[in-house]
């Protein structure tokens, strides 16, 4: 068997694939409590990952009495010292290639973090995430959240200790624990998950697994269209499918703090520019407030 390094990382913006070669071996499904389970396999830095956040909150806002997703992290980029890839050559590239990604994906990424404090590995992040996972499986999936929003959004370097701890903070997470289980207890738990990504042969991200009760898999590879991964857990279902649609502008908000003007509009089904009517509308109202970051804006609840 070939060892554990990592031998490419490439973002293909037209395939929607962050892509690492790995082997694969085999793995038992692990049970589930709804009748769907999602397996995402994603890692932090994950461009195309970002790219589908808008699709992702849309399936758990119509179907998410349907499944549940288990996180489960990848390690992207492991160090550059390992890296040998073609599409992104270093630090440098992947500031222009995100650019690029924002565009594609009408997600706000600014890439110059790789310019001005480059981050050396994606796995300290991935791991930050299992500190999260050893206090809440809720929280961890805000802190997910919060320093993907760190990396592409704030051009914030969240594979140092103390921007993790802070983002854990701001979650809710206790500061302190997160700290202890970083250095000492999350490790192990993300070595699992990426001799999970081998066994399952995942070789990019982001890929779902979506597996029902009988263990019948369907997996979605890369960046797709909302129909794409609405009508694959609608395969794996039996009987009378019911959907869960948005009734008011106030509902995505109710969900969650943060915000995009693409997920806004996916969520909704309206195009760019009538999402963003309907959030000044919402602004208007003093129900929400735009924020102006670097890479866009970001609208978050009052």
């Amino acid at each position: 068997m070939e060892n554990e390094k990592i031998k490419d990382m490439s973002c293909d913006i037209e395939t929607g694939v962050c892509e690492v070669k790995q082997p694969a071996e085999a793995l038992k499904n692990e049970g589930q409590q709804k009748p769907i389970k999602l397996l995402y396999f994603t890692d932090p830095i994950c461009s195309s990952c970002w790219g589908i956040d808008p699709q992702l909150r849309k399936l758990k806002q119509e179907y998410g009495h349907y499944f549940d997703i288990e996180y489960r992290m990848g390690g992207l980029l492991k160090s550059w010292d390992e890296y040998g890839g073609s599409d992104v050559s270093g630090p440098e590239s992947v500031a222009k290639h995100w650019e690029e990604a924002s565009a594609y994906y009408q997600m706000p990424i600014d890439g110059n973090v790789w310019n001005d404090d480059p981050l050396h590995s994606s796995y300290p992040p991935g791991i930050g995430f299992k500190a999260a996972q050893l206090q809440s499986p809720e929280k961890a999936e805000k802190f997910l959240r919060r320093i993907k929003e760190m990396v592409f959004l704030e051009r914030t370097n969240i594979a140092r200790e103390e921007v993790l701890a802070r983002a854990a903070k701001e979650v809710g997470l206790d500061q302190e624990r997160f700290i202890e289980d970083f250095k000492n207890n999350a490790t192990p738990l993300f070595e699992e998950d990426l001799a999970m990504a081998r066994a399952w042969g995942v070789r990019g991200f982001p890929t779902i697994f979506f597996i029902d009760d009988e263990d019948n898999r369907l997996k979605v590879y890369g960046s797709k269209p909302y129909q794409v991964y609405e009508q694959t857990l609608i395969k794996l279902l039996t009987g009378t499918v019911q959907k869960t649609e948005a009734k008011s502008y106030d509902v995505v908000f109710n969900q969650y703090n943060t915000v995009t003007l693409k997920e806004f509009a996916v969520f909704y089904d309206l195009e760019l520019g009538e999402a963003e009517n309907a959030l000044v509308s919402l602004q208007e109202q003093g129900k929400v407030e735009r924020v102006v970051t670097s890479a866009g804006a970001i609208w978050k609840i009052k």
